[in-house]
């Protein structure tokens, strides 16, 4: 009687695959740990990195604000604005770059054992997600300062995180899948957030290109970027209604998120099998 042969193929179009991630569920919390212990060994001052990337970060976006003269931003504090403007920013921006060159940074484990890919990436939402809270803190405790209280939009908070997560992953998932068989995309990597960093309502108000003779295609050409309607969503949730401002473009800069998603798991999926192969 002839062996029955299993074969897994990690590309394949399974219905059992998401099942596969969330039975693997305990690899990819332990994926977080680790890369959460390994992060900030060997360093001088360890942890506090985590409170001092994202304080840094908001500094240098406070301070091109001060020196073109907004030491109040839409009548809120430039500190505080900013400081709200940036922090989706950095969670965006890390989920990119980390899940972009997780699977370089597995390489040893695509190798040797079958499991879902799409856990290597996915894990690294859930350390970035550690960063954001340190974040988190920081703003509130700048709010706190400025004694800026938020009102019942503040409910609305978990949605622009959430699709802060949906824009950040499906790029995210996109450019790891090129960046296993082209190495050069991770040069790509930085430039791209980088290049972000300028068009996102971060150093400049939504207001400044939404309400100014710009022509309309212009607008809507800049709302592609799926970080101006989260910005604005975190401006609302935190100050008030009255912040967001809105623009039928906001409609085009909330789609490019499940946009990017969509075609960032379909392209995953599609490549997933050539992974251990081109590593």
């Amino acid at each position: 009687m002839s062996a029955v042969k299993i074969i897994i193929e990690p590309g394949s179009a399974s219905k059992h695959y998401w099942k596969d991630i969330w039975q693997y569920r305990g690899l990819l919390f332990f994926l977080a740990w680790r890369d959460l212990a390994v992060r900030y060994k060997q360093t001088v001052i360890g942890v506090l990195w985590a409170l001092i990337r994202p304080l840094l970060t908001i500094g240098v976006a406070a301070f091109i604000n001060w020196i073109n003269h907004r030491s109040q931003s839409e009548g809120v504090p430039v500190l505080v604005m900013s400081t709200i403007a940036t922090i989706p920013w950095i969670l965006f921006s890390s989920i990119f770059g980390e899940s972009s060159n997780s699977l370089i940074a597995n390489s040893n484990l695509l190798t040797k054992v079958y499991f879902p890919r799409l856990i290597v990436p996915l894990s690294t939402i859930l350390v970035c997600l550690v960063d954001f809270a340190i974040s988190l803190v920081i703003l509130l405790a700048v709010m706190l300062i400025y004694h800026v209280v938020p009102g019942v939009e503040i409910l609305l908070l978990p949605l622009f995180i959430l699709l802060t997560i949906i824009a950040a992953s499906g790029a995210g998932f996109w450019m790891a899948s090129l960046n296993v068989k082209y190495r050069d995309f991770r040069y790509i990597i930085p430039v791209i957030t980088q290049f972000g960093l300028f068009v996102s309502p971060i150093l400049f108000s939504s207001a400044d290109i939404y309400q100014s003779s710009y022509p309309e295609w212009l607008k809507y050409i800049w709302s592609i970027n799926p970080m101006v309607v989260v910005i604005e969503g975190f401006k609302c949730s935190f100050l008030g209604a009255e912040q967001f401002v809105f623009h039928p473009g906001m409609y085009v800069s909330l789609s490019t998120g499940f946009v990017l998603l969509f075609f960032g798991i379909w392209y995953f999926r599609k490549t997933e099998r050539g992974f251990a192969d081109v590593i």
